[in-house]
């Protein structure tokens, strides 16, 4: 028919004692004024309102004894919470609406039978069935489900509701995202860690402070901090040399040698190293820290600067050279120097042999070093000295501007 008014039709069946049945669907019924009041007959249990125009405001206008409700294929959005209650309602048809979200029992305490397929529903609630105790059916298929951390409860509450629900898994189907669209309910699955907000933090806290920790480890192991300072220094060395004399960048080779030893060793090198290689033929300019260190000037601008301005490098070599922090920061540099300029400026002398066992962990360049490069070994015998000089000189010899 044509009927337009709900509460009209309310009016038309108050004084029908008898009427149990009503099925009015298929009309163009309206509720939308919340104020109009309604009044049916107190023996309806059955209503069909099915292919309506009705809203929301429907709840306000029904039978309070009713006990099968048809609601499907209408414009209803959600159940009001504030609605009268309907004590006797057992079944209830919202199929085909525009829902959002699974309606609650508070209005409904005996209900038994629920359709709500066909509406808009994403993410079901998950606790429908702890607030709607005597639920036996919940017909929920063919709804846009959307497959996320949302819905897995809502995938839980199914194994746990013992079958409650009509038409699983067939009618139950992702429709977003787009690459799990046409994915069953019961083949969605994602881990506790993606879906655990708490869980995830705390595993990417623990997770950092363990990097953070090996990082901490071997940046102490492997000295880093000591390597960052040095850099630092001769990058600020560097600096302050072009502020200062722009014009001498170019660096100009003054010195054979410079030499690097511990002080414990400057015995040897005053009485053997400086005196053959400075005196006889072929006159050798070393550069000595005792000499040639400029006063007022820092330690680490003076090495920087001696090492420049020397074709090349010797370390003498011994137990006492490991456990001296200056001769490791006068490697430091000339090791850089090697990589800088590509060149073969380091001579290593070994004056006493060096168990592996004392040399400590930052010292891993001097091990690199002695393991890859040919050093001089200090002949005890005299018979074999004439050779070492011969063999110091050659390594050395260029001639200086």
């Amino acid at each position: 028919n044509k009927f337009e008014s709900l509460p009209k039709v309310s009016f038309m069946t108050s004084r029908m004692k008898s009427l149990k049945y009503l099925d009015i669907s298929s009309n163009l019924l309206r509720h939308d004024r919340a104020d109009v009041q309604c009044q049916w007959a107190e023996s309806l249990t059955e209503l069909d309102l099915s292919s309506n125009q009705l809203t929301d405001a429907v709840f306000e206008c029904l039978p309070v004894n009713i006990k099968k409700l048809d609601l499907e294929n209408n414009q209803i959005t959600s159940v009001p919470m504030g609605m009268a209650e309907l004590k006797y309602l057992t079944e209830l048809n919202l199929a085909s609406n525009r829902l959002a979200d699974l309606p609650g029992c508070s209005g409904f305490m005996s209900l038994e039978f629920l359709n709500i397929g066909m509406n808009s529903i994403l993410t079901p609630s998950a606790d429908f069935f702890q607030s709607c105790p005597r639920v036996r059916e919940l017909q929920a298929g063919h709804n846009p489900f959307k497959c996320s951390c949302e819905l897995q409860d809502f995938i839980r509450l199914e194994r746990q509701s013992g079958g409650k629900l009509f038409d699983w898994p067939a009618a139950y189907v992702c429709e977003y995202p787009e690459n799990l669209r046409g994915t069953q309910l019961k083949d969605f699955h994602l881990s506790e860690l993606a879906c655990n907000t708490v869980l995830l933090l705390v595993t990417a806290l623990l997770l950092t402070l363990v990097l953070v920790a090996v990082v901490a480890f071997l940046c102490i192991y492997l000295d880093v901090p000591w390597y960052m300072r040095m850099t630092w220094q001769w990058t600020q060395t560097k600096r302050r040399a072009w502020h200062n004399n722009p014009e001498e960048q170019e660096t100009v080779l003054q010195f054979h040698a410079f030499i690097s030893y511990s002080e414990r060793d400057s015995l040897w090198v005053k009485n053997e190293l400086i005196p053959n290689l400075e005196k006889g033929e072929g006159c050798v300019q070393l550069c000595q820290h005792e000499r040639n260190f400029i006063p007022g000037k820092s330690i680490v601008e003076n090495i920087i600067t001696c090492i420049e301005k020397s074709y090349k490098s010797i370390f003498v070599l011994s137990p006492n050279f490991v456990q001296s922090e200056w001769c490791h920061y006068e490697l430091y540099f000339a090791h850089h120097k090697l990589f800088s300029e590509n060149s073969n400026s380091l001579i290593l002398i070994l004056l006493e042999p060096i168990p592996p066992y004392i040399i400590p962990a930052r010292y891993h360049k001097l091990k690199a070093l002695m393991a890859k490069r040919t050093y001089l070994e200090w002949p005890k015998e005299r018979s074999k000295r004439a050779l070492f000089w011969a063999n110091l000189r050659a390594a050395i010899s260029i001639n200086l501007p």
